[in-house]
């Protein structure tokens, strides 16, 4: 049984890769009527599978809560067909080029002559008002024009991109909450809205609510760059037997820290014994945790951060990620059986709803999979 907070709605997922998919996946995870319209080239159905052409991995942990609706929407008469569930629909979300959308009539004053109480999430790289608004937008190029890059580049000493998807998925999770507030609004009037959601923007406005720093101030009253994220030392420490993340953030967290190591010597040192640690100071402490770190395992670090107070973790190994206790009682990542796929291993849903709970109902489908089912509902 459906008993979700948006048990109700209903969102046509007009998307493709991962940004809106995911976003979309999110508000079925929270009770929608998620209807995919799809090509079975999508890209997210490219790529290694099992058993099923179409059935990847990724498009395994994107697709899930939904129905999938294969439509040519170059054909007249199958355009038509979509045109009349986006009628039916309370939201929509496409990442499709603006270009495309108007060619196709399936820009926003052309739905919303017709349906005028939707929420029109649209997705894209840069602002429709802007000189890249026609631009491909990819997540790299994003991670580059966000300022991401030049973080890396300057903590790190390489203009790498950081090696997850994070402008798409940061996108997505700001879809998500865009198309909930708009929702909020269209249930209190009956009316609906256009929301664009820019991936560049979206990233921009993430990075710097700490790496704006002292850019915040006018005239600029120190340099761009979090000072704790932009250090050299600021990684993960080798213990005895693996890896952590062992953060003392305050003066009686290093002075612990030392004494567990066996190091009392360094629990004297003048720049552990003031009221704060300061950011001058930060790379060379983070240099003395790392030589103290191996003198214990990491299941001893974890009890002796605990007693004391110090902020640690395990780093999670993603390929041992099932057996972590965390992980599993959790229920963040269980083996479910697929209809075609077999057993599978299926991303649990992080929040908790005490009186809608969010369900994982129908895993990803087959391309095109509720076609039929979906378009007899128009003749009723």
């Amino acid at each position: 049984m459906n008993t979700g907070p948006l048990t109700g709605i209903r969102v046509i997922d007009l998307s493709t890769v991962v940004m809106g998919p995911y976003a979309a996946q999110i508000l079925g995870d929270l009770g929608a009527d998620v209807i995919k319209i799809e090509s079975p080239a999508d890209t997210v159905r490219v790529g290694q599978y099992r058993t099923t052409p179409g059935m990847t991995p990724l498009n395994l942990n994107v697709n899930r809560n939904k129905r999938s609706v294969s439509l040519n929407l170059k054909d007249e008469q199958q355009k038509e067909q979509a045109l009349e569930l986006i009628d039916t629909a309370d939201a929509m979300i496409t990442n499709m080029r603006p270009g495309a959308l108007t060619r196709l009539g399936l820009d926003y004053d052309e739905i919303a002559a017709r349906n005028p109480k939707l929420v029109y999430a649209h997705a894209q790289g840069f602002r429709s008002d802007s000189g890249q608004a026609g631009n491909a937008a990819y997540d790299e190029t994003v991670q580059a024009s966000s300022g991401l890059v030049d973080i890396a580049n300057r903590a790190l000493g390489e203009p790498v991109y950081l090696p997850t998807i994070l402008g798409d998925k940061v996108s997505s999770l700001t879809i998500a909450y865009s198309v909930l507030a708009a929702l909020l609004h269209q249930r209190k009037t009956g009316e609906g809205q256009y929301v664009e959601i820019p991936m560049t923007d979206t990233l921009i406005a993430f990075n710097l609510v700490e790496h704006l720093s002292g850019h915040v101030f006018e005239p600029p009253q120190g340099e761009t760059g979090f000072p704790l994220s932009m250090s050299k030392g600021h990684r993960a420490v080798r213990t005895k037997d693996g890896l952590a993340c062992v953060i003392p953030y305050n003066p009686q967290n290093f002075r612990d820290f030392f004494a567990a190591a066996g190091r009392p010597e360094l629990a004297e040192d003048p720049r552990v014994n003031g009221d704060a640690i300061d950011n001058a100071d930060t790379e060379a402490l983070a240099a003395m945790i790392e030589d103290c770190a191996p003198a214990l395992t990491t299941a001893e670090w974890a009890e002796v951060c605990a007693k004391h107070s110090i902020p640690m973790a395990p780093v999670l190994e993603l390929d041992r990620a099932g057996e972590d206790d965390y992980v599993r009682d959790g229920h963040l990542l269980d083996s479910v059986e697929h209809p075609s796929e077999g057993t599978i291993r299926s991303v649990g849903i992080p929040v908790r709803f005490s009186a809608t709970p969010a369900s994982v109902r129908s895993l990803a489908p087959l391309p095109g999979q509720h076609t039929a089912e979906v378009l007899s509902e128009l003749a009723k």
